[in-house]
């Protein structure tokens, strides 16, 4: 048998284990949290536009064997093209366009098929003549000239409009400004709950976003044909939508 003495200072010893483990457990536990998650909307109005529009020029129909013979069609062809785009160029930089907001794409060649009308035996011929087209983008900073420009574009003779791309000079300032309107819906929703629960919220525990701000520019198309389409063309540039969600994690103080 143990002395007394000894059993009392093992049992002791035992008692103050069992009380640090109690309060290493409580430590361990978690508090009781508020998890919210918010989404906002932003929208804004775009400040900058950018046209694009296409010349082409094509070499005569001939039939396939003659394809070979057909260079010095090919060469007035690209004269005829290259002196058109240079009537466009001065022509946008005559209505206020910088030369440095012009861009003119390189030059796209290709063959195209033509049937010829269809024969009393009906067989039908095909026909190959070389397109070749050069696309061109416009770079508009103030909007209220946007008709001017496209009246230029239309008496330039070209082709094609391809449409109107809306956008901003800042898109960073307004996808921040979108994620700060969806951290304040969340901390207003976080603060809502917690005054009717009758609880308070201590220390932000998690951030993270469960919805990344995109922005995308806005497109407006437009016929392919501009000379009918630029009378009813609409200018108006709307507004852009940009989405943002955020998740928001608080401690809860009772």
């Amino acid at each position: 048998m143990f002395p007394i003495r000894f059993r009392c200072l093992v049992l002791g010893s035992l008692l103050a284990a069992v009380s640090l483990a109690g309060v290493s457990a409580n430590a361990d536990e978690p508090r009781a949290r508020l998890d919210v998650q918010a989404e906002a909307q932003l929208e804004v109005v775009p400040d900058r536009a950018t046209l694009s529009a296409r010349l082409w020029e094509r070499t005569p129909a001939v039939a396939p064997q003659e394809e070979e013979t057909d260079s010095n069609a090919l060469r007035e062809a690209r004269d005829r093209l290259e002196e058109r785009a240079t009537v466009l160029i001065r022509a946008l930089e005559e209505a206020g366009v910088e030369r440095d907001d012009i861009s003119a794409g390189s030059l796209a060649v290709q063959p195209e098929y033509v049937p010829t009308p269809r024969r009393s035996d009906g067989d039908q011929e095909m026909l190959m003549r070389t397109r070749l087209e050069r696309p061109f983008q416009v770079r508009i900073d103030d909007l209220e000239r946007l008709p001017r420009l496209l009246d230029a574009l239309t008496e330039a003779g070209v082709n094609a409009m391809d449409g109107i791309s809306y956008d901003l000079t800042d898109r960073d300032a307004a996808t921040d400004e979108a994620l700060v309107k969806a951290l304040e819906k969340a901390r207003h929703k976080a603060e809502l709950m917690a005054r009717t629960m009758g609880v308070s919220l201590g220390t932000v525990t998690s951030i993270s976003e469960t919805r990344s701000p995109i922005y995308a520019p806005r497109m407006m198309a437009m016929s392919a044909d501009a000379r009918e389409s630029a009378v009813q063309a609409e200018y108006r540039p709307g507004t852009i939508v940009i989405e943002a969600g955020v998740s928001v994690s608080w401690e809860i103080e009772n």
